[in-house]
Parts: C-alpha cells; structure tokens; sequence
C-alpha cells in the first residue's frame, strides 16, 4: 500500500512535527509522497533529505541570531525571517542540506503556497533541492504581513497556510485513501477570529481578496480541523498532534523552548508508532 503524508505549518509549532519526523527516520518509516504547508515543508523536507536532528539543531543555533528572525530584518528587508540567512546560508554553509540525497530519495516532495492573484493553493514537485524547490519552500513559508511576496515560477506567492492550512485534500487529490497528518494543534483547538484585521488590511492592500481570506480565516482552519475529525474516525486519516496546546510562540527564540516541543513530538510518535505501523500495514 502507498503511503502519504501530510504536513501541517504553524511557524516554530513546526518542532513538533520535526520530532515525530526524526521518530520516523529513526524507525526506517518511509513514505510515498509527503504534502507540507509553511514550516511543514521548511522543516519537513529534512524527512526526504533523511538528515535526523538537523531542523532542532539549526534552529536552536540560529534561532535568536537576529539574521535569522528579528524586526530589524523585517524593517530593514520586508522579511521578519531574513531570506539569504535562512534560506542560503545556513542550508549551503552553517549546516548543509544534503540535496544528493534529496534528489535521490524516491520520495515526492510537495509544497503548496497561496497564488496571490486568485487566492487559492498552488503545489509544486520539488525533486533536487536547488535554488527553484528553495524559493518555494520559502514561498510557501512566507507569513502574510511579515514577508514580501515570493516570485517563482511566474506566481506571486505567500504562505501557503493562508487557504490550505491542511493538505489533506490535495493528498486525496492524489489518489490516497489512506494517510498520515502530523498536526500541531491538540484535538480541541478552535481557531478564534483575528484580531490583526486592519494590519492585515494595510499590509495586504494590494490583495484586498486575500485580507478577506485572512479575516475569515478561522472559519476555513476550523471547517478543515472538523473534516480532518471526520476522515479520522473513517480511517482514512492517522492523525498525530500534540496532546494540548504547545504554548510555544510563532517567533520563539529560547533554545530549550524548541526542544521542549521537539521531544513532546517525539514522545507522541513513539506512543502512536505501533498503531500507526498497523494502519499502513507495516510489518
């Protein structure tokens, strides 16, 4: 039986899946194809790279360098996560992203980001790791109000998060009926409307459909978490989330914060490793 996996995002959220995806790798579990969104895909792509440690180690490390995350660099580059930093430096020299590998790795990588000129998710096949699969990744990474918009491939690009939080229905689209989603809010998480409405009406002026987008956001995020609910107790979706909230910031730059979600991801993936081989049908 094939097997997919999904990825959801949520920004440093994502140390959780890094620690179910290190379990994973550990474990010799491999998949198919994988879909991720935003920090599912920054992260996750270490899955098809098979590089175990090196998301928590990198971020750990950098994480409070104000190169990597500060308002200086929002202010100064229009990106609150500096692009030549985190998407050059330290993949092609602080800490290698071992791309031989990536491109050998039969595994299909997929990354959505959100279209800005029609607002909906568009997805690519990333297969060697270079500098087009990058620029989607960041892309896809690429937080509405604190990025500039990404130009790859004849799209403008931000956060895939923003419309397709959860591919799930792109993994369907795929022909799967079975999958694994690695989410990275508990069960009873409701996303609340927010608050940033006229920040996200200046700051995405130019895409005043995508403002919309973002100001009923919590509807969509909220419609999918009650599908995913639903495709779960069909057994049409192993689902493994964290069991309450992570309470870790978008932004966190506390080492030891990291690794606090990064185990509990790894705690989760070890509880849920022998029902899950069961699902797929691992021996």
């Amino acid at each position: 039986m094939k097997k997919g996996l999904v990825l959801e995002g949520g920004a440093m959220r994502g140390m959780f899946t890094c620690g179910v995806l290190d379990v994973f790798m550990e474990e010799g579990i491999q998949f198919d194809v994988a879909a991720g969104i935003s920090a599912g895909v920054v992260f996750g792509c270490n899955l098809k790279s098979k590089q175990i440690g090196r998301a928590i180690r990198y971020n750990k490390k950098y994480a409070s360098d104000p190169r990597f995350c500060s308002i200086r660099n929002l202010l100064k580059t229009g990106d609150l996560f500096e692009e030549n930093f985190c998407y050059h430096e330290i993949p092609d020299k602080l800490d290698p992203f071992d791309r031989k590998t990536f491109t050998e790795n039969p595994l299909e990588f997929y990354v959505g980001a959100t279209n800005l000129e029609d607002g909906k998710v568009v997805f690519h096949k990333c297969t060697d790791g270079g500098e087009t699969d990058i620029q989607w990744m960041r892309a896809s990474a690429s937080m509405p109000g604190f990025s500039r918009p990404v130009e790859v491939d004849g799209y403008s690009l931000l956060d895939g998060g923003i419309v397709d939080p959860i591919p799930y229905e792109y993994m369907q689209s795929l022909g799967f009926e079975k999958s694994v989603a690695i989410l990275t809010q508990p069960a009873d998480y409701v996303k609340k409307k927010t608050k940033a409405v006229l920040f996200y009406n200046w700051t995405l002026r130019k895409y005043p459909h995508i403002a919309k987008i973002m100001r009923e956001r919590h509807i969509l995020y909220n419609n999918m978490t009650d599908e995913v609910k639903e495709l779960e107790k069909e057994g049409k979706l192993f689902v493994i989330r964290p069991p309450e909230s992570l309470g870790i910031s978008r932004t966190e730059r506390r080492p030891e914060e990291l690794e606090r979600v990064y185990q509990i991801g790894r705690s989760e993936a070890k509880k849920q490793l022998e029902a899950m081989k069961k699902y797929l049908e691992i021996e």
